[in-house]
């Protein structure tokens, strides 16, 4: 049996690949970058790998649950990482792929009162929670009291519907909005991994063209 050899490549060549991919330009505006992603369910360990394949510099990531057997169904956990704390399981996940990022884990949850210090220096929120009321907390008290920051939020990505409805609308100048804008959990089948992928892809999609400065979608 052949035995496994661990090839980490250098940050030098990691980062030449990344240039040669993106343009030199274009990658220093990602890696000089930092991305807060609030919840690291279904949508927010989606977007974090998606942000960290694309070399955004630094994350910081922030939910208090613990991986349950549930969440394998959509979520980017593994089997053996059932019981670990979601920040803990996502880093781990993400340095195998990124081996260079920094990552800024808060196991903690997100409150009217706590959410303007554990964001403050994240240049893009994305929001990614589960229950409505959450979403609506976050994203009125990044709008209301953090102006100079952008937010990428996410409604309705349930159910087995055609993936075409779901899209980024901007709805503000720092305020954009991914889903279908209907669907609900308990109005259908549930979450699919698929769809909440698409999701969760045009929250990093949208992430990616802010830190580019293409603020049009």
């Amino acid at each position: 049996m052949l035995e496994a050899v661990e090839l980490k490549p250098t940050y030098e060549e990691w980062i030449s690949v990344l240039k040669e991919r993106h343009g030199e330009e274009l990658q220093e505006k990602f890696s000089k970058a930092t991305v807060a992603i609030c919840g690291l369910g279904g949508l927010g360990s989606n977007i974090a790998i998606s942000l960290a394949r694309a070399g955004v510099g630094k994350l910081i990531l922030i939910d208090f649950d613990r991986v349950d057997i549930s969440n394998l169904h959509r979520q980017q956990y593994k089997a053996n990482q059932i019981g670990q704390y979601k920040t803990e399981a996502i880093s781990n996940n993400l340095l195998e792929i990124a081996p260079y990022i920094n990552l800024k884990t808060i196991t903690n949850r997100i409150t009217k009162e706590n959410y303007y210090e554990l964001l403050k220096d994240a240049e893009v929120i994305c929001e990614a929670f589960d229950k409505a009321e959450s979403k609506a907390m976050l994203v009125n008290g990044v709008l209301e009291t953090m102006p100079e920051k952008y937010i990428v939020a996410a409604s309705g990505m349930a159910g087995f519907e055609t993936p075409n409805t779901i899209r980024t609308r901007k709805i503000t100048n720092r305020f954009y909005l991914c889903g279908d804008g209907v669907s609900d959990v308990s109005d259908s089948i549930g979450l699919l991994s698929s769809r909440v992928m698409i999701c969760a892809a045009h929250q990093a999609h949208t992430a990616l063209r802010i830190l580019a400065q293409e603020y049009d979608i």
